[in-house]
């Protein structure tokens, strides 16, 4: 066998490893504790933390998963540089997936930062080798061509699922800074999560303009609408989520008019 097979066997169980534990953390639960109820432990002191609903883009991370599987399982991909060079990587982020998932349910919160802060860095990994010698939207020379089927069966879930772990390193932060009794002195919540908004928009401002990664910036808009909603009933909180939410969304649209009058889908871009 040789390595690139099990290479791909190994993504493969990884991947459907990381969906099967996620979704018995819930169906047993695990520790019977819900995810959802350990995350809204600190609400009103989490002020980073989006509405219930918001966390159904699993399901699409999800699929995505599926999506990247086959594809670098097809023969035509087993040479394929981009995929030789993350597949290691994501199996390393599905672990960190796993152990975060674990850590949290049973209330380890410190350590649970340090599986999301590896999970975050895998994944950054991930997103920046595909990137590594594939062409920008608009150029003919290419180091390594990159087809409509790649961008969308691997870059696009990489893309979205770089957006949510970003986001979920924040809420996870916060969790584990409130639980330790932090209260944010000597400034207010509302600030501090006007500064992780404003740091929030630097990222995605590069990301709008070094990568043109609509999928990337939607995920954000996402996120921030779901916190304006967690929290509409405070609003310095909901305001400030608008905003937010509205400068990303004006990113993103500025990204895919570019893309459109340049005649090229950025969408995976």
């Amino acid at each position: 066998m040789s390595g690139d097979t099990v290479r791909q066997i190994a993504v493969w169980v990884a991947a459907i490893a990381t969906i099967v534990v996620n979704a018995l953390a819930n169906a047993l639960p695990i520790n019977n504790q819900l995810t959802g109820d350990i995350a809204n432990q600190f609400k009103g002191q989490n002020l980073w933390l989006p509405a219930g609903y918001v966390f159904a883009i699993w399901g699409l991370i999800y699929v995505g998963f599926i999506a990247y599987a086959i594809f670098q399982s097809l023969p035509a991909q087993k040479d394929n540089p981009r995929l030789r060079r993350i597949g290691w990587v994501f199996v390393v982020s599905c672990v960190a997936n796993i152990v975060w998932l674990l850590l949290f349910h049973y209330n380890q919160f410190a350590l649970s930062m340090i599986a999301m802060a590896i999970l975050l860095l895998a994944l950054i990994v991930v997103y920046m080798t595909l990137r590594a010698g594939a062409p920008r939207p608009g150029e003919t020379t290419v180091k390594w061509p990159v087809s409509r089927a790649e961008r969308l069966a691997v870059w696009l879930p990489f893309s979205i699922y770089l957006g949510w772990i970003t986001v979920a390193t924040v809420a996870n932060a916060a969790h584990v800074l409130v639980a330790d009794g932090w209260t944010g002195q000597p400034l207010p919540a509302l600030l501090w999560l006007i500064i992780m908004y404003a740091v929030a928009l630097v990222i995605a401002t590069l990301v709008a303009f070094t990568q043109r990664d609509v999928a990337y910036l939607l995920v954000l808009v996402w996120a921030f609408v779901g916190i304006a909603i967690n929290y509409s009933n405070l609003t310095g909180v909901l305001i400030a989520s608008i905003v937010a939410a509205l400068i990303v969304a004006a990113l993103t649209i500025l990204v895919a008019a570019r893309g459109a009058w340049k005649g090229k889908t950025y969408a995976t871009a």
